[in-house]
């Protein structure tokens, strides 16, 4: 028996405003978590490699470091006692050479320390101009 003869059936509805609701929270935690990086801040210039070779051979100081930290000076090896011998090193084999490029060919398993301590070297030796030797992949 139908006792509601005039009424219609009511449509189901969805009620929108809790979804809204959850949406919003969502978006203001997303907001509140999401760390910005604000790369305008910080202004580098990146290095730039080509691969040329330099012509200039005759004011260079080559310094050799192997996986185990020998060094050697122009081919020609030197027992490590310290930064300060080994810019006294630096400076001999220079001789009358007012500022040569000190060119560093580290191994690529040698420790960074070793190259910092040729870096270190060739500061207190006065020397400011140092470059890095690599092999091109192919």
């Amino acid at each position: 028996m139908n006792f509601r003869l005039g009424r219609r059936r009511e449509e189901p509805e969805i009620n929108l405003i809790p979804m809204i609701d959850v949406l919003l929270v969502i978006l203001i935690f997303m907001m509140v978590t999401t760390s910005y990086a604000k790369f305008s801040e910080l202004q580098i210039n990146l290095p730039q490699a080509g691969g040329e070779v330099s012509g200039a051979k005759n004011n260079q100081v080559f310094v050799a470091v192997d996986a185990s930290e020998h060094y050697a000076i122009n081919n020609q090896g030197l027992s490590y006692t310290g930064v300060d011998a080994l810019a006294a090193s630096l400076k001999a084999a220079a001789g009358t050479q007012t500022d040569p490029t000190i060119v560093i060919d580290a191994d690529a398993k040698a420790t960074h320390q070793s190259v910092i301590n040729v870096m270190e070297a060739a500061r207190r030796a006065g020397f400011g101009r140092i470059t890095f030797t690599t092999q091109n992949q192919q």
